[in-house]
């Protein structure tokens, strides 16, 4: 291999830990908790949550054949060692692009504790999600709601799911 073309691969090896990489964090950093979110940036997170882990995937099979072609052009044992070591990045990007990290971020309320309007210490300028079925009413603050995310309750004999 010429120096030029090894060069190209050791630039290549870097893109493709970079590609797997933005597909399992760009998500992650564009729908992190108590952040604004724009549309045009959800969008494109969803995008890259939807097509990432086939394209990290690749990254790492790239990867893979490109250390694979260095290890055969070079002799030195340490260049060998650092291309193989180079590829472990994308494939481990590439795995953790397939792991749901939402779910693990964000524990959904599943039994929550009700107390009266009267007991409640919210602050006038709290924010809620209010439910009223059939005369009973209840108020689910933002801010609790906006770490978890979801509420599944029950109102009477009705299942509830409270969303933020």
């Amino acid at each position: 291999m010429r120096k030029m073309s090894r060069r190209l691969a050791w630039i290549l090896l870097a893109v493709t830990a970079a590609v797997a990489f933005a597909a399992f964090a760009y998500p992650i950093y564009v729908m992190r908790p108590f952040r604004a979110q724009g549309a045009t940036e959800l969008a494109a997170a969803l995008a890259v949550r939807s097509w990432g882990p086939p394209l990290a995937i690749a990254a790492a099979l790239f990867a893979i054949l490109l250390s694979a072609r260095l290890w055969r052009t070079t002799r030195r044992a340490s260049m060998r060692a650092l291309s193989t070591l180079a590829t472990f990045p994308a494939i481990v990007f590439a795995m953790l692009a397939h792991v749901n990290v939402f779910e693990l971020m964000f524990h959904h309320i599943d039994s929550p504790q009700t107390i009266s309007a009267s007991e409640a210490k919210v602050d006038g300028d709290d924010m809620v999600l209010a439910v009223n079925l059939a005369g009973h009413a209840r108020a689910y603050p933002i801010r609790m709601i906006a770490y978890h995310h979801i509420v599944n309750d029950r109102i009477g004999d009705l299942p509830v799911v409270s969303t933020y």
